[in-house]
């Protein structure tokens, strides 16, 4: 029987090939809730990868007379409970992040298109094995406001965890001690307590933490963040991973998607929040790799900076202007409308507002300026120059494809590099009196430049070569 013609509301494939992938997306299609075999049976595999990890070292220890057979046996049996919810766990992140994936799979389709065409580049991905359309099929769908079919997204979710994992594996980032506790939760409560020791010597640790970093990063901020950032910011997959890692680490990500979880609310505000707190952390992570050119050790980054973005999250309302905070209130506005967490709300809506922290603080600590000073001078420029404004206008613009999506990145980036290159040159007495006396001494050109401005402001939608006019005229009033 064609998928079409099926007329359940549900599939769940207990078996494999229980239905050709044809058959899926034919299903899907049509209205159909369906996965795939290798979505619905994963835990069958994620349960014999736990056995073989939990074995490795626990055969060491008896090998090396620390552990009887019969011990360990014993020990198997106490953790069988604990084993099943660590693979239950992973299945249910996993359809988590098709749920978010499917959630603006039409608006997405562009850049799912974009990330199928990565993969087949990188030779993972053959789209007549996979079922994948070709573009000119796909772009139709976009045309029709029609994304990828949960199956579809099945697969680049799988191809896309399989290229994150092996690009981890080959870089030193497993070997970070900020990595260690993703390695040893990997292992069940009783095991980590005995035998913490035989954990963070498994042969397999470079593997496991690439799995599970690879797992999370996927889960948390979807297929197309990682690939997307990655072309925007010209970096590897590799560096990108030291990115979240950092990230993570600054401002407690991993307890936030906790919390998220954890709340009692709709699950259709449960999914805006996800989308939410993913755009924040993207954000944070593309002002990462700029400030740092893309080379990052995740536990000297952190020991640098979480002090002075601590600082500066402490002093946000004093920092926030007129644009930011119009942004914020149709953040919270949107969220509060889905039904989320009120709680939740605001500490999503803080981390959005945060954004710049990064760059401020590695300008602090660059040019010996205090983290608040220097980042009441970038704000001071912001308004005073309307650049606050402008790169709102590019982040609330929608690209039409690819490659306006690379333009309205790099412009978004300029809108705030310009300011922090504009301050590195600086001398680093005053910089909001600094700032004050250039805008005095160059009252006419910030004039003429605040007029541009007025002019896209008068827009209904500022264009991309409206911004990019603009960036370019920021760009030569600053380097005066």
């Amino acid at each position: 029987m064609n998928g079409e013609d099926i007329r359940a509301k549900a599939i769940g494939e207990g078996a494999n090939l229980g239905v050709t992938q044809a058959g899926r997306i034919a299903f899907a299609a049509s209205g159909g809730r369906i996965n795939t075999d290798f979505i619905d049976n994963s835990a069958g595999v994620d349960c014999s990868d736990n056995e073989v990890n939990i074995k490795i070292p626990l055969n060491r220890e008896m090998t090396e007379g620390r552990l009887a057979f019969e011990d360990r046996n014993t020990l198997l049996k106490e953790m069988t409970d604990d084993v099943a919810g660590l693979v239950l766990e992973d299945n249910r992140l996993q359809t988590l992040a098709l749920s978010l994936s499917e959630r603006n799979a039409a608006a997405a389709l562009p850049s799912h298109i974009r990330v199928i065409e990565m993969l087949e580049a990188q030779g993972r991905l053959n789209r007549a094995v996979e079922g994948l359309a070709p573009n000119d099929v796909l772009n139709r769908r976009a045309q029709d406001a029609r994304g990828l079919t949960r199956p579809e997204l099945a697969v680049l979710l799988s191809h896309s965890k399989l290229a994150l994992q092996a690009v981890i594996e080959k870089s030193d980032l497993a070997k970070d001690a900020l990595l260690e506790p993703i390695l040893i939760d990997a292992f069940p409560p009783a095991m980590q307590e005995r035998f913490g020791k035989a954990i963070t010597e498994h042969r397999l640790r470079d593997q496991i933490i690439a799995t599970k970093l690879a797992n999370r990063i996927i889960n948390r901020l979807g297929i197309v963040i990682p690939f997307e950032l990655a072309e925007e910011e010209a970096v590897d997959l590799a560096q990108l991973t030291s990115a979240y890692v950092t990230i993570d680490q600054i401002f407690d990500i991993e307890a936030l998607w906790t919390a998220i979880e954890d709340a009692a609310m709709p699950e259709e505000g449960r999914l805006e929040l996800f989308l939410a707190a993913g755009t924040a952390v993207r954000r944070h992570m593309s002002d990462l790799l700029r400030a740092t050119g893309g080379r990052i050790d995740p536990a000297e980054i952190v020991a640098t900076l979480r002090t002075g973005v601590t600082k500066l999250e402490a002093a946000l309302p004093s920092l926030l202007k007129n644009e930011a905070k119009l942004t914020s209130e149709a953040l919270r506005a949107r969220l509060n409308a889905a039904g989320a967490d009120a709680t939740l709300i605001e500490r999503i809506t803080r981390l959005d507002e945060m954004d710049g922290a990064i760059g401020n603080a590695m300008l602090a600590r660059a040019t010996g300026v205090d983290e608040l000073a220097a980042t009441h001078a970038y704000v001071r420029l912001g308004e005073a120059l309307a650049l606050d404004w402008a790169r709102a206008a590019v982040s609330r613009y929608t690209p039409a494809d690819a490659w306006e999506r690379l333009l309205m990145a790099g412009l978004a980036r300029d809108f705030e590099q310009l300011r922090l290159d504009f301050l590195a040159r600086m001398p680093a007495d005053d910089p909001v009196e600094r700032v004050d006396r250039w805008l005095s001494d160059h009252a006419a050109n910030v004039a003429q430049f605040r007029g541009l401005i007025q002019r896209a402001q008068t827009s209904v939608s500022p264009s991309p070569a409206m911004l990019a006019q603009i960036a370019s005229q920021a760009r030569a009033l600053l380097a005066r």
